[in-house]
């Protein structure tokens, strides 16, 4: 994972306020391991501890500090109910594909409770239930429709319903999805790191892996250091070890959240759901001092491709207080990058063309447990072990079925590039105010610009290293977001989140 470059404010997650994982050092010296671990974010760290209780020795490697990037911006909802539905899964894998989705879900949350039990972990998991409802004049046979593929997935307890558990707002018609789950993210992750390590693993954080060759594998670092291995496994949310074997099969997407207090016990704790395009989704941190805090989600866009992010907080914030009158002021408001893939799954194991290599993307806004079940998957493909969800996750499956999704996504980055030929936002560097940023034209090149509180200037190339689009300034979020394949850099040019795995280079 990239680190995580926003300071604990009101534009954080409630996780990164009241649970942070003690500091790793970064590495110092050149190590010899069996499995080298990129990424200390769920994947990442469910892979090694899942690893490292098979007998290898692994080392983990984070830029940032553990769970510094996605895992931290999660509302950790552990759900069997997939958000691409499954009546859309078993259209592109059949019911065969459908019912080892469904199967590898349940699974994932059964796994997580399992590790915090044995490991001792107070991460707040609990068994919830799960509601999904319809948005305004949708028809009711979007609902019966997903009720019949979920139980051909082999869900059978899912149920229609008159109205979901909610007092204050009636949903309608709902499908219920029992046993489902949530948790404190980061205090699983801290609990996690820390059985990882007692099981002889070794983590290092800021330390910015730079890229990889050989055999064995060496792990090249921006330090003096680095890791020879017998195995990599790429988990960065995105990969940065290819430049297209992935890319074109997955979309990066912002999704956007806010949180704010409500009277203990008014909102009954549960995942909640609507069937919206841009959907929202809802649970409940349960709190103290007589107040629970409701997390809402949604209004999801592509990266890079939004320039008035606080529109879609507006607009989950005008969402929330219609449905829950009983909210307070927002306490919280944040975003987060998720993959979606064109065909609703994750791409879990062996890297396109390398079989020495494995990577763990595309979470489609279900990172928790694609992140739990990418840890059992590569360590059942790393120590030889059948596993019956490996060709469902393959990363070098062609979901052709997913065709249509593929050619619109690929259109979609290719208009992208129509940026090279456009004028500045802005006609000079002098015009951007502090604390912002903007693109600026000078002759054939175009700039990054940032000013910071401060009022001093930066300058960066525009271009994204990883395939050259022209980045955009995301004003909330402070950094400079790529829209075609979903880098994003740093206000003064600092890689932050791949695929791309260097910096914007200097102007």
């Amino acid at each position: 994972m990239m680190a995580n470059d926003h300071p604990h404010d009101s534009h954080d997650p409630p996780w990164t306020r009241d649970a942070t994982p003690h500091a790793r050092s970064p590495l110092a010296t050149r190590l010899r391991t069996e499995v080298c671990v990129i990424g200390a974010g769920i994947a990442g760290l469910t892979t090694a501890y899942e690893l490292a209780g098979e007998g290898r020795s692994v080392v983990v490697l984070d830029d940032g500090p553990i769970g510094g990037g996605m895992t931290s911006r999660t509302t950790a909802h552990l759900a069997t109910a997939i958000d691409d539905r499954y009546w859309e899964i078993a259209r592109i894998h059949g019911t065969v594909g459908a019912r080892l989705a469904a199967a590898s879900h349940a699974g994932a949350i059964d796994r997580i409770e399992e590790i915090a039990t044995r490991e001792g972990i107070d991460a707040d998991f609990r068994r919830v239930d799960g509601f999904l409802f319809r948005g305004p004049e949708q028809p009711l046979e979007l609902l019966q429709r997903e009720l019949e593929a979920a139980h051909e997935a082999g869900l059978a307890d899912v149920e229609l319903l008159a109205r979901s558990a909610l007092p204050e707002f009636d949903t309608g018609p709902c499908l219920r999805f029992p046993r489902q789950g949530q948790l404190h993210p980061m205090k699983y992750l801290s609990g996690l790191a820390d059985a990882f390590e007692k099981r002889g693993g070794l983590i290092f954080c800021g330390t910015h892996a730079e890229g990889f060759e050989g055999k064995p594998l060496c792990v090249t670092t921006d330090r003096d250091a680095s890791v020879i291995a017998d195995v990599v496994v790429v988990a960065t949310n995105v990969p940065i070890n290819d430049r297209f074997a992935i890319h074109t099969k997955q979309a990066p997407y912002m999704t956007y959240v806010v949180a704010a207090r409500v009277p203990s016990g008014v909102v009954p704790v549960a995942l909640y759901w609507d069937t919206l395009d841009p959907y929202h989704y809802v649970r409940v941190a349960e709190g103290v001092d007589g107040h629970d805090l409701l997390v809402v989600g949604g209004e999801d866009h592509k990266t890079g491709q939004q320039h008035r992010s606080d529109d879609r907080f507006a607009r989950l914030e005008a969402w929330a207080r219609l449905h829950f009158p009983a909210i307070g002021a927002i306490e919280r408001r944040w975003s987060g990058q998720v993959m979606e893939t064109i065909d609703g799954l994750a791409f879990i194991g062996r890297n396109p063309g390398d079989d020495a290599v494995y990577v763990v993307t595309g979470d489609s806004g279900m990172g928790m447990t694609h992140g739990t079940l990418a840890g059992q998957l590569i360590a059942d493909l790393v120590v030889g072990r059948p596993s019956r969800f490996a060709r469902l996750y393959d990363p070098a499956r062609k979901p052709v079925r997913a065709g249509r999704d593929f050619l619109a996504e690929t259109a979609n980055v290719a208009a992208q590039y129509r940026d090279w030929v456009t004028p500045g936002e802005v006609s000079s560097a002098a015009e951007v105010p502090p604390g912002s940023g903007a693109i600026v034209r000078r002759g054939l090149h175009k700039l990054a610009v940032h000013r910071d509180a401060s009022g001093t200037l930066h300058e960066r190339s525009a271009v994204c290293p990883h395939l050259g689009c022209i980045v955009r300034w995301n004003d909330t979020e402070k950094t400079w977001d790529c829209p075609c394949h979903g880098s994003r850099f740093a206000a003064e040019g600092r890689v932050i989140s791949g695929p791309a795995n260097s910096d914007l280079a200097h102007a």
